[in-house]
């Protein structure tokens, strides 16, 4: 220890008997005596904070005493000023109640004892907090999609400089890729939550180690202080910070339940791919913490710093690829299969799915349901008509797109410039176009529109000698993966995840 954390333990004059301990992390020194913690800041600077003088250390231990009432103010005391022979102050100590180390949340998980009661008060009173936590125009400004990408840069370089050894340039590269893009797609669902009131002055830290499930409710201790526009941050992307943690515990159940209670006591939708995104950079944060840890710690504690920082860089990767957005063109003719691997798609993956069906009939003022019966390309489906519904579909997914959520287009797609106009829209909101092609033997289709046609409530209007027109008008498609549908709609479905899995 330092000379100061020397001369606190002397001036203090208590020994270190039966249920005494001594807690250290990269930034404080935590002193267990009895029934009260004393937590005394390092006299470090770490790049990020600065606690080399005195004062720091003062005006640090004063605002983590403000900051961490707002969460659990039974639990944080006061601030004790440790005075010298001289009486002057030479140390400044964060006084706080003594928490039961075996109520902790991330030995409770560890243990595998049931934690669903305790997540579940927490998750009530994290969206209590939020409710009421401070928003301002520069707090709501930390929610932008060029401040997030501001943030992920300083992490990813800070983990090329530290750990080139621990993390691969290829990984980071990846990282930095997945991130950047999908925020620059993004800004609509980030302009959305600012203006929704959903960026605040949340915990900032909500880590499983620092959480403790008590008979009477759960305390959520050790708020980020040290910076507020850390702090500042789209409620989602505070919840996340324990939802990574869980997760990297090995409790993915409890992580998803944790997002889940949030959301049902938050009152509002959380995107699917926003929880990845903010997951991801949740956990790639804590790997360039931990590869800080790592440079300065001793062997034995470098080696453990040196595979979290490992673990949570993968951990992090896994989650942008799993929140990628993606614009699924799924085409095919007439009674292919493309409608109901679709809907399979869609509750599957995920997805948001437009049917050019549907979204023809709308158009036209009539019910989805009602059949208009006419010749190849007359009535709605003249070439203009069918122009005007493939831009209103790409419309429709260039709208859900940019709000994180992936789409599903089912439609014949039989024109390339049909393609390309759907193309187009995932390049512009940076989503990643899959391409799928339905396809079954020519007794299959048959089979299933003479089906069709005695069900009154299917979208579709094409017979048999429609879709043989179609079929014959229709350009190839050498870009997109061929989907056997002619076996059940869950062998169809499994075989469409798989190429949605390579792709």
């Amino acid at each position: 220890m330092d000379g100061a954390r020397d001369g606190l333990f002397q001036w203090v004059n208590v020994p270190l008997g039966p249920g005494a301990a001594v807690r250290e992390t990269h930034s404080a020194v935590v002193v267990l005596l009895g029934d009260r913690a004393y937590k005394i800041k390092k006299s470090v600077d770490l790049g990020f904070l600065d606690f080399r003088s005195i004062e720091a250390r003062r005006v640090a231990c004063h605002r983590e005493l403000a900051l961490n009432r707002r969460m659990a103010p039974d639990v944080y005391i006061g601030v004790a000023d440790v005075t010298g022979p001289d009486g002057a102050p030479c140390e400044h100590v964060l006084v706080m109640r003594r928490m039961p180390d075996e109520r902790r949340l991330a030995l409770l998980v560890r243990s595998g004892v049931a934690v669903r009661s305790d997540l579940r008060q927490l998750a009530r009173e994290v969206a209590a907090f939020h409710a009421s936590a401070r928003t301002d125009q520069a707090i709501t400004s930390c929610g932008s999609a060029e401040a997030l990408a501001a943030r992920w840069r300083s992490n990813t370089e800070a983990l090329r400089e530290l750990s080139p050894r621990l993390v691969s340039k290829a990984t980071l590269d990846e990282i930095q890729e997945l991130a950047l893009r999908y925020i620059a797609g993004r800004e609509p669902l980030l302009s959305s939550r600012m203006r929704a009131g959903l960026v605040r002055d949340g915990h900032g830290d909500l880590l499983a180690e620092d959480i403790f499930c008590l008979a009477d409710g759960p305390r959520a201790l050790d708020c980020l202080d040290f910076d507020d526009r850390l702090r500042w941050m789209d409620v989602l992307d505070d919840v996340a910070t324990l939802a990574m943690d869980l997760e990297r515990l090995g409790a993915l159940q409890a992580a998803q339940s944790w997002l889940s209670d949030y959301a049902e006591f938050s009152g509002v939708a959380q995107p699917v791919s926003l929880s990845h995104h903010y997951i991801a950079y949740r956990a790639v944060m804590r790997a360039k913490v931990a590869a800080i840890v790592e440079r300065g710690s001793a062997q034995a504690d470098s080696a453990a710093a040196a595979e979290q920082t490992r673990t949570l860089a993968l951990l992090g990767l896994s989650h942008l690829r799993a929140g990628r957005v993606r614009l699924i063109l799924l085409g095919g003719g007439p009674a292919s299969g493309k409608s109901t691997l679709a809907e399979g798609l869609g509750d599957t993956l995920p997805a948001a799915v437009l049917s050019s069906d549907r979204v023809r009939k709308e158009l036209s003022g009539i019910p989805p349901t009602q059949h208009m019966h006419a010749r190849f390309g007359e009535g709605i489906y003249t070439p203009e008509f069918t122009s005007r519904t493939y831009q209103h579909l790409a419309d429709q997914a260039e709208q859900l797109l940019a709000l994180g959520e992936t789409v599903v287009v089912d439609a014949s797609f039989s024109i390339g410039e049909q393609r390309d106009l759907l193309r187009s829209v995932g390049n512009l909101t940076s989503a990643d176009v899959i391409e799928l092609r339905c396809f079954a033997p020519q007794e299959a289709l048959e089979n299933r529109l003479r089906s069709r046609a005695a069900q009154p409530a299917a979208f579709s209007d094409a017979d048999s000698d429609i879709a043989a027109r179609m079929t014959a008008a229709t350009d190839p498609w050498p870009e997109a993966q061929a989907i056997d549908t002619q076996g059940a709609p869950a062998h169809s479905l499994r075989l469409a995840l798989r190429s949605l899995a390579r792709g």
